[in-house]
């Protein structure tokens, strides 16, 4: 019985201290063996990001180096082509068949996984561990197509992540942490760093103004 590990994706523009968090407190809850935090190179579901792939990437190294059981992963920056997850799971799944896996999702997130790329493989490949966001309760059976796969798959008990390499849905209440990117690059963009401090670790914050990133003009949002 290997415990599972985190996969926590997202194009991380900015990584903050929200990602972070969440990932520690999923982490610690779930007795994940660990959280690896993979930035999206072509995200395929999100708006072009500002920053560069390499930029994100570099900002997430940065900002898990202190934290013990956070790994950053570069595999889809690396990979050509667009940032598909079942393709990442596959990938991990074939390093490491027996050991379980756990995508991280929002509830949000969770409720569109029926656009998502081949989304019916994801629970083939991995479990799935659905945390509560902002603005979106998943208080009980999602709507069709969802409804099928939650009723055969979803419990209660988080041991099941464990007991077998993919196939289970858990859901997992966490901290409300009202920290969007948007806005963050929203604050940048103002000129206004002092409303950013606290919201970044200090390694990328630094990175950010020292590569003078999400300067105005550069973020139409």
């Amino acid at each position: 019985m290997k415990p599972a590990l985190g996969i926590l994706g997202g194009t991380f523009d900015p990584i903050h201290c929200g990602h972070l968090e969440l990932a520690r407190e999923v982490k610690a809850a779930l007795e994940l063996s660990a959280v690896r935090l993979i930035p999206a190179g072509d995200p395929p579901h999100r708006v072009v990001p500002v920053a560069s792939a390499g930029e994100r990437l570099a900002m997430v190294e940065l900002a898990v180096a202190d934290c013990p059981g956070l790994e950053a992963d570069g595999r889809e920056i690396a990979r050509a082509g667009r940032s598909y997850t079942v393709l990442t799971l596959a990938e991990l799944r074939a390093e490491d068949p027996a050991r379980p896996l756990a995508l991280i999702v929002g509830a949000d997130a969770f409720l569109g996984l029926p656009t998502w790329h081949r989304w019916q493989e994801i629970f083939d490949l991995a479990h799935v561990i659905v945390v509560a966001r902002p603005g979106t309760a998943l208080g009980g059976v999602p709507p069709p197509p969802l409804d099928e796969a939650w009723t055969r798959r979803y419990t209660a008990d988080p041991r099941a992540l464990s007991a077998s390499p993919a196939g289970s849905i858990v859901r997992q209440a966490i901290t409300p942490r009202p920290i969007a990117a948007s806005q963050i690059r929203a604050a940048f963009a103002r000129g206004d760093v002092a409303a950013v401090r606290g919201l970044l670790p200090p390694a990328v914050l630094a990175y950010i103004e020292r590569n003078r990133l999400y300067r105005p003009g550069q973020d139409a949002t």
